[in-house]
């Protein structure tokens, strides 16, 4: 495919404003190949010969020589770099000299232990292995404890159906050489906390039988992969980052959707944007994946491509969007289709950034900066594959973020990946998994070598509750219920909604409980796989959301009111005439009323009020109070305090991605003229996840850095009195009333002691 062509045919089409504001090239790189300090045994030998594969990479060689001599170790180089053979050749030349050794392969998805069940029977070896999980008829999970080498499942498994059952996998778990952790970029944030603390608790029934398995992870890029492994697998891994698999030519373009009224700076829909570019490439036979940052725009995209395709229908039904939220055949027959390339095009969320094989796909397009510049090369490496030149597009939301990148592709380009956070010992989850280790064997204060020094603290704090029970020095459960079932280790509030169609009673899908009341309110629109439906009914005892199908081509938007309340200050700092703090802090929220807009031009089309129960969300907060100075002159300058503050809280919340591992919509904020607590104007951001997941102390430990990049990003937009590209927030639940971008630009200088502002090192777009 030659992408220079392409792109200047698309310069020439009528709907093109000069969209593509920066293209950005990267040559192709050869391979490097490495040296085995032993060769490989003569089954793996010729299994990989059968593939075409005999030689192999510098990063494959370094991280089987190190597997062999007893390392545990993390793989971190790009996608499509033959990560597997790192961990699949050192297992199963270990099971073919040894049939009792064992194996635990550990991915984040079903689908993805699936995918590589296959890739490991490429090898046509005598290994007994197989995938354990929720689908895994019972005759076949008896055979494969008692038979299994090589045991392919995920945390969710692990969790619920074999660490609780233990006792029932006496002997694999005795004879555990290997624990493999794919993807491990994935277990970040609260997640990850979850899955940290569901390793220590199987490292501990290994142990209980005398066995220490070795660790092998593999791993997007990541800036900090040995001190991040180490915090999420308890114990120290080398890392292995020389990648020598060749790369082809990529071309990468910044596309910022054109402005339509200058006065506020609005741009065009990024989502009809992505739709319309995809159609393009479509059309000219470019097998093409685009990412979004949520379920409902993977639909409202998927949407607008087939409407952009309506003059080829054929090409129109070979596209498919794919999220969470599916039911998993639902989810593999979109996999298949794609893998077989019955599918031209598939619009994802993040579901599908993992290392699925997706067949070859030529180009990707980002909707929007997914948060963290390891999602931008994960997501743009999932084109391209092999040596063939390939394209990646991002397509810029209209928030700051998005905005300042696209006014310095510079500053784009050359940032490095950042730092991935978890905290195992969020006492939230911590509490939720020394629950589930007092049920499989007792505690004992000699675990806190593998939960941590909060361990006591929190299991004394359970006892106090009643849910563990001390007997001399041990912890007990009160009962013989496992609580493994209770615990969901990937939403956040450890409740799932369902959706049910109330014509037909089917499932078609559920949502997390922390975003149903937004999301599945009645009167909401539900989007499901490119159908419309509206929300009926909500019942929120049996955490069900009865739809029907809608025609009336809308979507809607749900308003949020939020309070907070400090609960415990824990650190402070200096900034410029204040004091900033840091502390753990209680949010109260309210889904107070919802809009219903029209799909395409976006117009709203109706304001409709909500009565539903509050929520509350204990967490971790970053706040700055200002100085009764400062808001005085302020004040004397006929500027708009409120608006001011109000502004700075949206605008910092945007560029907060910048300097840490997140998404904006996993931070919160909030903003008060007068805090009851402070006394003062108070500036709050918070995370948005129970007990903090250490995004808001990044924000805190780097605030200078954070304040600093937030008044360049202000300044630098062309608008005269704040838009969606520097300080109105897409999820503000003052509808973005009030906003006052002078008042902002002096609240930030004089935090900062600067009178001036450097200009942006490059622009771009407008």
């Amino acid at each position: 495919m030659e992408f220079g062509r392409l792109l200047a045919a698309i310069r020439e089409d009528p709907r093109y404003r000069g969209q593509i504001v920066h293209e950005e090239r990267f040559p192709a790189r050869p391979a490097r190949y490495g040296t085995l300090r032993r060769p490989l045994t003569e089954p793996l030998a010729q299994a990989l010969a059968r593939r075409g594969i005999t030689r192999l990479y510098t990063h494959q060689t370094e991280a089987l020589d190190a597997v062999r001599t007893g390392e545990s170790v993390v793989i971190t180089t790009g996608t499509a770099s033959g990560k597997s053979l790192c961990y699949m050749l050192p297992v199963l030349e270990t099971a073919v000299a040894d049939p009792e050794a064992r194996a635990l392969f550990i991915y984040p998805t079903k689908a993805l232990a699936q995918d590589q069940q296959d890739a490991l029977g490429e090898f046509g070896l005598t290994v007994k292995f197989g995938s354990y999980d929720g689908d895994t008829p019972q005759a076949a999970r008896r055979l494969l404890r008692a038979e299994a080498q090589v045991l392919l499942t995920n945390p969710d498994m692990l969790h619920v159906g074999i660490l609780p059952q233990h006792f029932r996998w006496t002997a694999f778990l005795k004879h555990l050489r290997y624990v493999v952790l794919d993807d491990m970029h994935v277990y970040r944030g609260v997640f990850g906390s979850h899955v940290a603390n569901i390793l220590r608790r199987l490292v501990r029934v290994c142990r209980l039988r005398g066995a220490d398995p070795q660790i092998i992870c593999t791993s997007a890029t990541v800036a900090n992969a040995g001190p991040f492994g180490r915090r999420l697998t308890g114990r120290p891994l080398r890392v292995i980052d020389d990648d020598g698999a060749p790369r082809g030519p990529r071309r990468f373009v910044l596309w910022n959707p054109p402005v339509t009224d200058r006065a506020t700076m609005s741009r065009r829909s990024a989502y009809l944007e992505a739709g319309w570019l995809m159609a393009a490439l479509l059309r000219r036979d470019v097998r093409t994946i685009a990412f979004t940052k949520a379920r409902k725009i993977t639909e409202l995209v998927h949407r607008y491509t087939v409407d952009a395709l309506q003059e080829s229908p054929e090409l129109a039904a070979r596209i498919s969007p794919y999220r969470a939220g599916y039911l998993p055949a639902q989810r593999r027959e979109i996999e298949q289709r794609l893998f077989r390339g019955d599918l031209a095009g598939v619009v994802s969320t993040s579901a599908l950034e993992l290392g699925i094989d997706v067949g070859g796909l030529d180009a990707s397009i980002l909707v929007g900066f997914p948060g963290t510049m390891a999602s931008v090369w994960q997501r743009a490496g999932r084109a391209g594959r092999g040596v063939d030149e390939s394209l990646a597009v991002l397509i810029a939301l209209q928030d700051a973020l998005d905005q300042y990148l696209m006014r310095q592709p510079a500053y784009f380009f050359g940032r490095p990946v950042e730092h991935a956070t978890v905290d195992p010992e969020n006492p939230y989850v911590l509490a939720a998994h020394l629950r589930c280790a007092a049920s499989e064997v007792a505690l004992w204060p000699g675990d806190e070598a593998l939960f941590g020094p909060r361990m006591r603290e929190v299991a004394e704090a359970l006892e106090g509750m009643g849910d563990l029970v001390r007997r001399r020095d041990r912890w007990h459960p009160p009962s013989r219920r496992y609580p493994a079932g209770s615990v969901e280790i990937r939403s956040v509030s450890g409740d799932l909604y369902r959706i049910v169609n109330s014509g037909t009673r089917r499932l078609l899908g559920t949502v997390d409980a922390a975003r149903a009341l937004e999301q599945v309110h009645e009167g909401a629109v539900y989007l499901h796989q490119g159908e419309a439906y509206r929300v009926t009914r909500l019942d929120l005892a049996t955490r069900t959301a009865a739809v029907e199908p809608d025609a009336s081509g809308t979507y809607s938007e749900a308003r949020v009111l939020t309070e907070l309340s400090i609960v415990r200050p824990r650190a402070e700092r200096p900034l410029g005439e204040t004091t900033a703090h840091f502390g753990e802090v209680l949010v109260t929220q309210q889904v107070i009323e919802y809009r219903r807009k029209q799909l395409v031009t976006e117009t709203v089309l109706s304001v409709t009020p909500l009565d539903l129960p509050e929520q509350e969300l204990p967490t971790a907060a970053l706040w700055i109070v200002i100085p009764p100075g400062l808001a005085a002159e302020v004040a004397a300058a006929g500027l708009d305090l409120a608006g001011g503050i109000h502004a700075v809280e949206h605008a910092a919340i945007g560029l907060l991605p910048l300097l840490a591992m997140c998404d904006r919509w996993d931070i919160g904020g909030v903003s008060y003229p007068q805090h009851p607590e402070t006394g003062e104007a108070t500036i709050f951001i918070y995370d948005g996840h129970r007990g903090g997941v250490g995004v808001a102390e990044t924000g805190f430990e780097l605030l200078d850095e954070l304040l600093r990049r937030t008044l360049e990003a202000i300044v630098s937009c062309p608008c005269e009195a704040g838009c969606p590209s520097c300080i109105q927030s897409p999820k503000c639940g003052n509808l973005n009333a009030p906003l006052d971008k002078p008042a902002a630009v002096m609240l930030l200088r004089r935090l900062l002691g600067r009178v001036d502002v450097p200009s942006p090192t490059a622009r771009g777009g407008g």
